[in-house]
């Protein structure tokens, strides 16, 4: 019955995802918020519900701080592997050889608060004593990080002018538009959240140990709205709104661990949390800087003709972050 309902929330996250992409492209080119704003903000918002639901979830019903986190930090490394199978997909030229510079600035506010999240669990028991009620003051440091960034990226404006345009959404009214956007990502939310709570019962039944089904199997469950979403903006054209909430959704997915950590009543989230994160965070870190790297160093062509230099390093990291995580967690 899991499995039922799991394919039943994807199949609507993909119908819905596809909608949610089109209309943002139409808002960002309307507002004149441009790609990269609706991407960071409306779209990886509401892709990172999911993964707010499931982390709160894991604290408040189940008391687990290591399925919260891994959650959190394995959905980081998936949303980055979309960015390789992106990478693949999109025609003749890298994908990031075709993106602006200026979102290297997003990611890297991902390695920054990733750094902050590993520095948590890392020295867990030095922060311990420092927190404000039961909350650590890591979490409390996350989510002053991710204001600090998005603030940061505000006050660059909004340089990115689109031309992808879809026609028939750009005859209606702004206010139709905004309409079936919202019924587009209550669509998403709540197959997301399905998708979730359907990889939970799943995870379950397997018996393995918590930070790997967290990272793994409920991170790749969480991390469909993003699947979806990325690979519909990359057919209609708009690679920067896909890349954009990639990246969003990685820098909120941290700042995620705040809230977590509030409904985590049994103590600091950090304090309960397993130095096995430490692959997922390092795994994480090193993706996001190949990400830079690859802004940085445009391809003109692909290798082979099949994908961008950074892409089977991105692979590589995902599969090996995993293995070792799962080597950690039957030791």
């Amino acid at each position: 019955m899991a499995w039922i309902a799991f394919i039943a929330c994807l199949l609507i996250i993909l119908y819905a995802g596809i909608k949610l992409a089109r209309y943002g492209d139409t808002i960002a080119d309307k507002t004149g918020l441009g790609s990269i704003w609706v991407g960071m903000l409306l779209l990886a918002g509401i892709t990172s519900i999911p993964e707010l639901a499931t982390s709160i979830s894991a604290t408040a019903f189940v008391g687990s701080a290591d399925l919260a986190i891994g959650t959190l930090f394995g959905s980081n490394l998936f949303n980055l592997a979309i960015l390789a199978l992106l990478d693949m997909a999109h025609p003749v030229m890298p994908l990031l050889s075709v993106i602006k510079p200026r979102q290297a600035l997003l990611a890297w506010g991902v390695v920054i608060i990733t750094v902050i999240g590993g520095i948590g669990v890392l020295f867990r028991d030095s922060f311990a004593d420092i927190s404000l009620g039961w909350v650590s003051i890591v979490s409390i440091l996350l989510l002053v990080t991710y204001a600090l960034i998005i603030w940061r990226i505000s006050r660059l404006g909004n340089k990115d002018n689109d031309d992808n345009i879809i026609e028939n959404e750009c005859n209606q009214s702004l206010k139709s538009v905004w309409i079936r956007f919202s019924i587009a990502a209550v669509a998403v939310i709540v197959g997301g959240i399905g998708i979730a709570f359907a990889g939970d019962s799943i995870a379950e039944q397997t018996g393995l140990e918590a930070s790997f089904v967290g990272s793994l199997l409920l991170a790749i469950g969480t991390s469909a709205p993003e699947l979806v979403v990325a690979f519909a903006a990359l057919k209609i054209g708009n690679v920067e709104m896909a890349l954009a909430d990639i990246l969003g959704s990685n820098i909120f997915n941290i700042a995620i661990i705040f809230f977590a950590d509030i409904f985590y009543t049994e103590g600091q989230i950090f304090a309960d949390a397993s130095n096995v994160h430490l692959i997922t965070a390092g795994a994480g870190i090193s993706m996001a800087l190949l990400v830079i790297l690859g802004l940085k160093y445009k391809q003109k062509q692909k290798t082979f003709n099949l994908f961008g230099w950074y892409t089977p390093l991105l692979l590589v990291l995902y599969i090996g972050g995993f293995f070792f995580l799962y080597r950690a967690g039957i030791s």
